[in-house]
């Protein structure tokens, strides 16, 4: 048998995979079996390590040594230089400023010195298809220590213990939801994961089904014995093909090696996991349409209560869960509650995952700290803004969250704090904005997403998310009228009290925030009949600056509409009558010659 000395880590996430990293893996072998090194060598697909925008990643252990951006005729130099002479190709490295001596481990970058990854804590380092990766990072013996060393119950107060709130919204305590399930009376019960995850921006879920299936796994069965469940649904979107094939994979794996089915560890109990492809509608986000939707019928929320520990799927108590709530559960019941604990806030227990969007340099995947500030997580761990450009906010917890402005980039990364301060958590989507960005603009697109997405069933939602829409729009278009701020800030508060269920109760949220935090900009927009970020095309004019022209004609050549005129080598003009408003003289102007007001 050859001795392993390496190995090649390929990242085969959705992101990677969309910049062909099958063909840099294929290059890697056989570049690796040329130089005679594939018996001492092995490369291993991995789901995402988190740096999104820096893919294909390719990263050699035991080193740590982290390549990027790697192409296919990338890889001879990697194995000729590195494997074969013991030199890193530090241009792959994306790193400038190298002396002779330094090699760039992964763990080295800013990206990961702030980040504790637990519900990640696999992802990108293992090879998702192959279960023996798992089990030799301690997988499913969490799962052997709950169903042969502890009672149900005794699993839900470890749970309780930790602290541990779901992580797919609303931050409820998990251990006392299993509580509810595991008390309710019935013959049967349904243990269900919400792996829809339909918030724009939103892939913290996603990457955990690629890269580490098997802790979605070993949590629901853990979950499964707490409140009396032999049967789970695993509820995921049909536009996660990857997902849902290692999902089927690991299922499958898990099951011909016994660690699902019947009588796990010998302990007598049983579990299955089922997969039910939904077609994305974004209303099944919330668990009563979900339920609906996995007995076959519309997706559409029913009142509560009953609560679906009560009656939940085809009547039975059922509790629902995320992914990333679910992931965390084998790490508990393996390290205990007082480790998880031990990291958060007072009532913000353990870590949380965000999707990084937006106008921000480094996009992609980060686990932090609960209670880590927002400036930290912006500047040190994402970079800071695109172009150097002035932070303004961020909408955090998708289309249900809120903005946080710039005076409030120290606040504390938990529950409470971002209620208070207007936003939520939510499932943990960060969409960063800067100076170019319009406050009014954005409420509009996330409104437009939530009112698009209504199920229709009750008139708060269905009506009045309509009518915000249709003021928000008038407003956009340089339409807006005194006593507008007024009506929206009416409806949204009436909807927030009156829909059914959270997507109507939340849908007004980026509103609501945006009006806190920037009334201004909405002030501008109906009294001035101005964009103040020069974003919205109805309200805004372009101008060329004399003094800051040089007559290139970069901008006129851009211009479909042939407004700009000049000599070369003078300044140029734009002729208001025929300009669009397209922004594309904006964009090419490379002297900062061309305003909008």
């Amino acid at each position: 048998m050859n001795y392993i000395r390496a190995h090649i880590l390929v990242c085969m996430g959705t992101g990677c995979d969309s910049s062909a990293s099958k063909e840099v893996k294929k290059q890697l072998e056989q570049q690796l079996a040329a130089s005679k090194l594939d018996g001492e060598i092995k490369v291993v697909e991995t789901g995402c390590l988190g740096l999104c925008d820096t893919g294909p990643i390719v990263i050699v252990y035991p080193e740590g040594i982290i390549y990027r951006q790697v192409k296919p005729e990338d890889t001879k130099e990697i194995v000729e230089e590195h494997l074969l002479k013991g030199k890193p190709v530090k241009r792959l490295m994306g790193k400038k400023d190298f002396s002779e001596e330094t090699v760039l481990k992964y763990q080295d970058l800013n990206f990961f010195k702030k980040q504790y990854r637990i519900a990640l804590r696999n992802c990108g380092l293992i090879n998702p298809e192959n279960l023996k990766s798992y089990i030799a990072r301690g997988g499913y013996e969490a799962l052997a220590k709950a169903v042969t060393e502890m009672t149900p119950d005794q699993v839900i107060e470890e749970v309780k213990a930790s602290g541990l709130r779901g992580r797919g919204g609303g931050g409820f305590p998990t251990g006392v939801k299993w509580g509810f399930a595991r008390s309710a009376k019935g013959d049967k019960k349904y243990l269900i994961c919400n792996a829809d995850e339909g918030d724009p921006g939103a892939f913290m879920d996603r990457s955990i089904l690629e890269g580490d299936p098997h802790s979605l796994i070993e949590g629901m069965a853990i979950a499964g014995y707490a409140i009396g469940a032999d049967e789970g649904y695993i509820y995921v979107r049909a536009e996660y093909p990857l997902a849902i094939t290692r999902l089927k994979i690991a299922i499958r794996q898990a099951e011909e090696t016994g660690l699902l089915g019947d009588n796990l560890f010998g302990s007598g109990y049983n579990f299955q996991l089922n997969i039910k492809e939904g077609a994305g509608a974004f209303v099944c986000g919330e668990e009563t349409a979900l339920i609906a939707s996995i007995e076959g019928r519309r997706g559409e929320p029913r009142t509560r209560p009953p609560f679906p520990a009560v009656k939940g799927l085809w009547g039975s108590p059922s509790n629902v869960n995320n992914v990333e709530t679910y992931a965390n559960v084998p790490v508990i019941i393996a390290k205990g509650a007082d480790w998880f604990s031990s990291r958060g806030t007072e009532k913000s227990k353990g870590t949380k995952v965000f999707a990084l969007t937006g106008k921000i340099k480094n996009t992609g995947l980060a686990e932090v700290p609960m209670g880590i500030s927002l400036r930290e997580i912006i500047y040190d761990i994402g970079g800071g803004i695109i172009d150097n450009k002035r932070f303004k906010a961020v909408q955090i917890g998708g289309p249900s969250g809120g903005c946080i402005p710039e005076e409030l980039l120290d606040i504390s990364i938990d529950y409470d704090s971002l209620i208070q301060a207007g936003a939520m958590m939510g499932s943990g989507g960060l969409v960063v904005l800067d100076e170019n960005t319009c406050m009014v603009e954005l409420a509009r697109f996330f409104l437009s997403f939530t009112q698009l997405e209504s199920c229709g069933k009750c008139t708060p939602c269905r009506e009045g998310t309509k009518i915000m829409l249709d003021v928000l729009e008038r407003i956009t278009q340089g339409q807006g009228k005194d006593g507008d701020i007024e009506l929206l800030e009416t409806l949204g508060e009436t909807i927030k009290s009156t829909a059914l269920c959270g997507l109507g109760q939340t849908a007004p949220n980026p509103v609501l925030s945006t009006l806190k935090h920037f009334r201004h900009e909405y002030e501008a927009h109906i009294k001035d009949k101005k964009c103040p970020a020069g974003a919205c095309t109805a309200l805004t004019q372009y101008a060329i600056d004399e003094d800051k022209c040089i007559g290139c004609s970069a901008c006129a050549k851009a211009c479909p509409a042939n407004a700009i005129s000049g000599e070369r080598k003078q300044p140029h003009s734009i002729d208001p009558d025929k300009c669009i408003k397209c922004g594309a003289c904006l964009g090419k102007c490379k002297f900062g010659a061309i305003m909008s007001k």
